[in-house]
């Protein structure tokens, strides 16, 4: 299965310092629909529930084969499913913060699009390098990771305050975007790699997932920077003080 983007690099981010102009309905909608399908899992028998992520979770080995269009359908659907109450709240977290500056600069129709996209890009990055995986891969980390990548790219010197546990002691501190997202990616490519040298199965983590929609996310914003929607003022009362549209 597909886990979230997670505190690999032990940074959990708390807050993203980078100001919202515009309410991020996208963003709102996004993380209801995943609920929402959450929700409908659960309320399914192991049976009903074994049915639905054979259908609609990603197995690579299955399109080893494949030739019908319909076939490629969990490449979309895999996004909107999730293995746990934890896999869903942490890549809602995660949505929930960095979703909505990048929406404010694409805009909420282009910001679906790529969000979708990136989602897609994930789901066959992680084919790529998994051909013959039987493993159901779902859950909406792909895609996100897909949002970090363009966050780093807008926003690569916003603060993002993350926590840092230290022997059971929380320790707060404020890192440049470019550092927290930096190092969450280098952890995807180590833990990928390491797992391309396993003679076993490997983990549930499908890291290169994480590294296709994280570098798809990266490369797309900057074509799609040139089409965000124009800046108004904004307030005293909006965004974050002490910060500028870009989080500086």
């Amino acid at each position: 299965m597909v886990a979230g983007p997670r505190s690999d690099n032990l940074m959990f981010p708390i807050k993203s310092t980078a100001p919202v102009r515009y309410p991020p309905v996208t963003t709102w909608v996004l993380i209801a629909v995943n609920c929402m399908f959450f929700l409908f899992e659960t309320s399914l028998s192991d049976t009903q529930l074994e049915t639905l992520v054979s259908e609609f979770a990603l197995v690579p080995a299955r399109y080893q084969e494949a030739t019908d269009v319909a076939d490629y359908l969990p490449f979309l659907t895999n996004m909107f499913l999730h293995g746990g109450w934890l896999h869903l709240i942490l890549n809602m977290w995660t949505l929930w913060l960095f979703g909505p500056p990048v929406e404010d600069q694409l805009g909420s129709g282009l910001y679906l699009a790529f969000y979708l996209g990136c989602g897609v890009l994930a789901s066959a990055t992680h084919v790529t390098f998994n051909p013959m995986s039987t493993v159901p891969a779902l859950g909406a980390s792909g895609a996100i990771a897909g949002v970090l990548g363009c966050y780093m790219r807008l926003f690569p010197m916003a603060r993002v305050i993350v926590l840092i546990p230290v022997i059971f002691i929380p320790f707060f501190f404020a890192v440049p975007g470019m550092v927290f997202a930096g190092l969450w990616f280098l952890m995807q490519v180590l833990q990928a790699t390491t797992d391309l040298f396993l003679t076993t199965a490997g983990t549930s983590i499908a890291w290169w997932a994480h590294i296709g929609g994280f570098v798809g996310g990266f490369l797309l914003a900057s074509p799609l920077r040139h089409v965000r929607r124009p800046n108004r003022t904004l307030y005293a009362d909006q965004g974050i003080y002490g910060f500028d549209l870009m989080g500086r």
